[in-house]
């Protein structure tokens, strides 16, 4: 009894360094790629502390994956202040967001990810304490209603958004700094790989490195997921040695192809190559032959197929191109 105790307690003593150190950067200088928006953030931060000011409004935007949380996490550090992270589907009422609002001590970052999807009248809530650091609260209701006027800490709103087109006007306009995120080359995506596997403790060798960087669709979530995989493959199959040929084999199992395409990439170049003569296709038809909702094919698998130059919108519908028919040797 005593013998299996002392064990049990050295099993929760021994920490798997992994989840020690997180894969999240720190600071600016770990954050690779977006070389611009760092040397903007920069500038912006630097003059802030400078100063001894609050650090002003910012606005991420971009694809999945690429760095918004991140940049969120890093504006905190380096300001040396508090994060506060919710999402806008999350905050349904204003007594919610007054709630957020004033818990926040002076120079903290509130991080609101998905903000396009914030509900519109917390958004009207949300401008007076941008600008001004005040909430007008409305209480009671009818003869007796009354407004309060809640005096604000300063601080710093970073919003995140997938969908730049669904702020509203007035929202947008109140960030002081607005920047967009892009997909990452892979020689980029090569040092963020390279940095992960020193913290995973995993023995990758180069031209590994480089393969998943082809095949990560340009996006670190996507790259740091496949090393992940990579290195569980590499531990059940080849000794914890990760080598181009293993990389290959653990990715070629996942169905992820020298392009970074997955299967129903390859499903709907299929299907308008061989069922409809190269297209065009509408993309309701697309979507019944391959079993998929056509508003998650027009939002998830279409923009990194058009990006790659394999599939072409048209007003009639959906065309492959010749670089898909090479890819596919058709």
């Amino acid at each position: 009894m005593e013998k299996s105790f002392v064990q049990s307690s050295l099993l929760k003593e021994k920490k798997d360094p992994s989840f020690e150190v997180p894969l999240r950067p720190q600071l600016l200088n770990d954050f690779a790629g977006q070389d611009q928006i760092r040397e903007r953030l920069d500038v912006l931060t630097g003059a802030a502390k400078q100063r001894g000011e609050t650090l002003g409004h910012c606005l991420f935007s971009g694809p999945p994956g690429l760095g918004k949380t991140t940049l969120a996490h890093i504006l905190a550090k380096t300001m040396g202040t508090n994060l506060v992270v919710t999402s806008g589907p999350v905050i349904e009422k204003a007594g919610d967001l007054a709630g957020v609002l004033t818990n926040l001590q002076k120079g903290d970052v509130l991080f609101i990810d998905e903000l396009h999807r914030l509900n519109r009248t917390v958004e009207e809530y949300l401008y007076s304490a941008m600008e001004d650091f005040t909430l007008d609260l409305m209480i009671d209701s009818g003869p007796s209603a009354r407004s309060v006027q809640v005096t604000l800490n300063r601080f710093t709103l970073a919003g995140a958004t997938t969908r730049l087109g669904l702020l509203t006007a007035p929202l947008r306009s109140r960030f002081a700094f607005t920047c967009r995120l892009d997909y990452y080359a892979p020689e980029v995506l090569a040092q963020i790989i390279k940095r992960t596997s020193r913290i995973l403790n995993l023995d990758i060798c180069d031209d590994g490195i480089m393969e998943i960087a082809r095949r990560a669709r340009g996006t670190p979530r996507i790259a740091n997921h496949l090393l992940r995989w990579v290195r569980d493959y590499a531990q059940m199959r080849a000794g914890s040695k990760a080598t181009q040929s293993v990389v290959e084999q653990a990715l070629d199992m996942l169905s992820i192809d020298s392009k970074g395409l997955e299967e129903m990439d390859k499903k709907i170049l299929d299907v308008i190559i061989d069922h409809h003569n190269g297209g065009p296709v509408g993309l309701n038809t697309i979507a019944a032959a391959v079993g998929e909702e056509a508003n998650t094919i027009e939002e998830v698998y279409e923009p990194y197929l058009i990006m790659q130059g394999f599939l072409e919108r048209t007003p009639r519908g959906r065309k492959a191109t010749l670089l898909a028919y090479a890819h596919f040797k058709k």
